[in-house]
């Protein structure tokens, strides 16, 4: 039987601090839009699936051409549901259906800075690296050795007081998840193996292509900075 690349795309309806963030419109179109979009125009996937339990994101998704051949139940659609096992649902809920997965991308609808050329970076890199993982990463702009914390009290404390005299240049740099795409083998979702460790390959992606939508002011500043992307010139 012949073994498919997939993207899934997760997408549940219980979003809080920004309701309704995966189709509210986002720069002309709804959010998950520019995901869905991205991942067509990488020509990586056989499918592009949306494991939602929400009726209207899912008509949203079928309107810009994903698939979605099951609804993800309840009890994985919670504040405290993983990717992970969100993911390993939507691989079991394909191979049900007769449909074998050697590789899947998570792509999140949140994503809307995700380039195709990032995502065919990623599946080269998990198909030529004795890898269970790919996944999108950017640097840190200030040196974590350098972090300060405020106290309950008010004041401020160093987390790492041994790097008060360190200089910036001296540190080493520091990377953290994009959160953007995580490519994997299905038998590393499926046997829900952690994503961040030494069986995974970074994707290095620019500081100015990485924005986390989680509040009403990271929207805004992202709707800038992709508006500035656009503009003639830009990257």
């Amino acid at each position: 039987m012949t073994m498919s690349t997939v993207a899934i795309i997760p997408a549940r309806g219980g979003s809080k601090r920004i309701p309704r963030k995966n189709i509210k419109e986002f720069c002309g179109k709804p959010m998950i839009g520019w995901s869905i979009e991205a991942a067509q125009k990488s020509g990586c996937f056989d499918r592009v699936i949306v494991s939602t339990d929400d009726a209207e994101i899912a008509e949203v998704a079928k309107q810009y051409g994903a698939e979605i051949p099951f609804m993800r139940p309840a009890q994985l659609s919670d504040d405290h549901t993983g990717t992970i096992p969100v993911i390993r649902h939507a691989l079991e809920s394909l191979g049900e259906n007769g449909s074998l997965v050697s590789q899947a991308c998570c792509l999140y609808a949140t994503a809307p800075f995700v380039s195709p050329e990032d995502l065919k970076r990623g599946h080269a890199l998990l198909k030529s690296e004795a890898c269970s993982y790919a996944f999108s990463v950017t640097s840190y702009a200030f040196p974590i050795q350098r972090a300060i914390r405020i106290t309950g009290e008010g004041r401020v404390a160093m987390f790492n007081p041994e790097h008060f005299q360190s200089r910036s240049q001296d540190l080493e740099e520091a990377w953290h998840d994009a959160g953007q795409f995580y490519w994997g083998t299905a038998q590393a979702w499926q046997e829900e193996r952690p994503i961040f460790s030494a069986e995974a390959i970074p994707i290095v992606l620019p500081r100015h292509r990485v924005q986390d939508i989680d509040t009403p002011e990271d929207w805004q500043r992202a709707e800038w900075l992709f508006k500035a992307l656009q503009a003639p010139g830009a990257e």
